[in-house]
């Protein structure tokens, strides 16, 4: 008998899935599993879900949300023998896009009971895991913005980008440390990614791997409108490294310091991340998290 968990977000996406054990006994044999299906109703509430999961010597915890809530369950599983199963009914849905994991919920239920399994990398900033992207800079600004609007959609998206453009204000002396080089910059983004893409299919760094060991990093100044508008095209053609300014990396690890604040905030696969400190290690944990794919 293979137990099988479900921690769901109610309310991603449309808020229409529906999930419920009923629902879920349609697709799996009842004398072949054990279905479990578990509500989160506030920001980190999936975590303590998935640990009770974990106590409860569950074979296979579903995330069921978008990337938020995929986050925290993954979070939970780093270094489990535990497999990640996912069901993504978010706006984004960059990991299960990247695991070529369908927004169908029924050809995602497929997946899980194929039970195909992989490792990934796992990024991580200071103690927290990130397993698609994080960012400093206009990329945290965006989600800010993008959570403030309560809706998660692309036009809501598109939205809050445009009013994190006009609200922009360049951060003076970031110092970022990486592969042995120190660079001082007043930058417009600094992004790191584990995956490539960001969700809605849209890819800053479109070369990046789940398995390859490295992290690829986008650091963009601040750039004149044009150029800004060029970078904008670069984004939506998957070529960021269009424009000279754009500096392009693959890594291990790098760390961000300031010298003018004494936090960070940042976005962690697009949820909103203030770190109290001023410095930022970001490293790779590699082949750490166990996925059904």
């Amino acid at each position: 008998m293979t137990h099988i968990h479900f921690i769901v977000n109610p309310i991603a996406g449309t808020g229409n899935h529906g999930f419920s054990e009923t629902f879920l006994q349609d697709y799996f044999d009842k004398d072949q599993y054990n279905l479990t299906v578990k509500c989160s109703s506030y920001k980190g509430h999936a975590i303590h879900l998935t640990k009770e999961s974990i106590n409860q010597q569950a074979h296979i915890i579903v995330a069921c949300g978008g990337d938020g809530t995929i986050n925290e369950v993954a979070s939970t599983l780093v270094n489990s023998n535990i497999p990640l199963g996912i069901i993504p009914v978010g706006s984004g849905n960059g990991l299960a896009s990247n695991l070529k994991i369908s927004q169908n919920v029924k050809k995602a239920i497929a997946v899980i009971k194929n039970n195909q399994q992989t490792k990934i990398d796992v990024g991580c900033v200071n103690e927290h895991y990130f397993f698609s992207n994080t960012g400093f800079g206009f990329s945290a600004s965006v989600i800010k913005n993008y959570e403030a609007l309560q809706k998660r959609t692309l036009f809501c998206y598109m939205q809050a980008s445009l009013k994190s453009l006009k609200e922009f204000h360049k951060k003076e002396g970031i110092s970022i440390e990486i592969n042995e080089l120190e660079i001082l910059v007043n930058p417009f983004l600094i992004f790191i990614s584990n995956s490539n893409e960001m969700g809605y299919n849209l890819s800053l760094t479109p070369k990046a791997s789940l398995q390859d060991g490295l992290l690829d990093v986008i650091i963009v100044p601040k750039l004149n409108k044009l150029k800004m508008l060029l970078f904008g095209v670069s984004l939506l053609l998957k070529k960021p490294e269009f424009l000279k300014e754009v500096k392009c990396f693959q890594t291990k690890a790098l760390k961000l310091s300031s010298k003018n604040t004494d936090f960070f905030e940042s976005q962690m696969d697009g949820e909103m991340l203030k770190i109290h400190d001023t410095s930022v290690s970001i490293s790779l944990k590699e082949k750490s998290l166990l996925v059904i794919f």
